[in-house]
């Protein structure tokens, strides 16, 4: 089984920046896919950033396109989302995702809650 753990949300102003992390532990035979995604109140969730680890390819959702940054560190098995010039928009709970194992296993975290406010 494995386990992601989001961190670093909290209360920020409008045009300030947080870096969000995923740690992942347990059995990890191989990570397809990492990203974020997110969930405004009242909103479908949406795909914020990826990375598809086999080609190296990362992604974004047009709306953050220039200030938001995903990025991993393998030796530590976490994740990060780098998040600048953030707006009221961005409140969400975001959420870690990653595909695992051959049969492309989804795992999710338990969210981590992310309010732009002045």
């Amino acid at each position: 089984q494995v386990q992601l753990v989001e961190s670093g949300g909290g209360l920020v102003q409008p045009g300030g920046s947080l870096r969000l992390s995923c740690a992942a532990s347990g059995s990890i035979a191989s990570i397809n896919a990492m990203g974020w995604y997110r969930q405004a109140a009242g909103k479908q969730r949406e795909l914020v950033a990826q990375i598809i680890s086999r080609i190296g390819l990362t992604r974004y959702v047009d709306s953050v396109k220039g200030r938001f940054t995903i990025s991993r560190d393998n030796a530590k098995n976490t994740m990060y989302l780098q998040m600048n010039s953030l707006k009221p928009e961005d409140t969400a709970v975001y959420y870690c995702h990653a595909v695992i194992g051959v049969s492309g296993v989804d795992y999710w975290g338990k969210g981590t809650l992310v309010t732009v406010s002045s």
